[in-house]
């Protein structure tokens, strides 16, 4: 696998997405990556508002909710029958018309962009189906290399109780049953997800992963994930960004009014005229009522 660790952010990987202005990106492209059930959506919902919270205006997105593919992709699952190379393809699309529609405008307009999930998804999950992972890298190749992407990494293990104690049930395409990964749900998990990581694992060197102990609680987890997020967006507090909004102000000159100058001995045209106006009023009421008198 070639390595892309010295990519520029803000860079595609192989080849641009034809048509797509990458052009005056600004933002910050912030990626979690990990197996299902390992806990992304979890803190990408606790990550959102305290980005929020130091100035940034962040946008969240994820995979299956573009407004092309979202609807179609979680049709089509509900059906159980999509091939390998089918649901590689629908992914695909789903993340290029998010990345052309939503993604690029957001860090064009300097958003934080944090995305549940990345093109690594697809590839992980397509490589673990047994796809042609050549084939896989060159298909993802328009995508923008992030600032930082953060591997939520754990065991099969820990996956395993987090399905049981929060959902109560294996979901179907987390347990690759599509492919009879298994002779049953539980075994088909273990086995489908043990693949994801050892794929998510490879990759972690040449995408430049770095690697969160997902295996600690959940508020642990988010401290690690802040620390390294922090080191490629500037965290400004509010109390220090009040304080510099504050001395901006106070350090911009002030807008001085010039008083008119007044001219003792010249009077405006335009007061001239109505005084003017007024006295030919006033002498033709009186000459009216001299002559009612008569």
């Amino acid at each position: 696998m070639p390595s892309y660790r010295n990519k520029p952010p803000l860079s595609y990987y192989r080849t641009a997405l034809p048509g797509v202005d990458y052009s005056e990106l600004q933002g910050k492209l912030i990626v979690i990556e990990g197996p299902d059930a390992v806990g992304r959506s979890t803190q990408v919902r606790r990550l959102k508002p305290w980005l929020e919270e130091y100035g940034h205006a962040v946008l969240d997105t994820g995979m299956a909710r573009s407004a092309l593919a979202g609807k179609g992709i979680k049709e089509a699952k509900e059906g159980n029958t999509l091939g390998p190379i089918t649901m590689t393809l629908y992914y695909a699309t789903d993340f290029a018309d998010r990345l052309e529609n939503e993604i690029i405008p957001a860090l064009r307009a300097g958003f934080v962009v944090l995305t549940d999930r990345y093109i690594f998804s697809i590839m992980a999950r397509a490589i673990a189906r047994g796809e042609n992972r050549a084939w896989i890298e060159r298909t993802a190749g328009f995508a923008l290399v992030p600032h930082v992407v953060l591997y939520m990494r754990a065991e099969v293990k820990d996956l395993i109780s987090r399905v049981v104690v929060g959902r109560g049930a294996f979901d179907y395409w987390e347990s690759g049953l599509d492919l009879h990964f298994g002779q049953d749900m539980y075994e088909s998990f273990v086995r489908y997800q043990s693949r994801l990581i050892q794929v998510f694992d490879n990759m972690a060197e040449p995408y430049g992963f770095q690697t969160i102990d997902a295996s600690q609680s959940a508020d642990r987890v988010f401290v690690s994930l802040q620390r390294a997020i922090a080191k490629v967006v500037e965290m400004e507090s509010p109390a220090k960004r009040a304080a510099r909004l504050k001395s901006a102000r106070a350090a911009k000159p002030a807008l001085k009014l010039v008083p008119a100058v007044k001219s003792a001995n010249k009077t405006a045209p335009a007061t001239k005229t109505a005084r003017k106006a007024a006295s030919t009023a006033k002498t033709a009421l009186k000459a009216g009522r001299a002559a009612n008198a008569e």
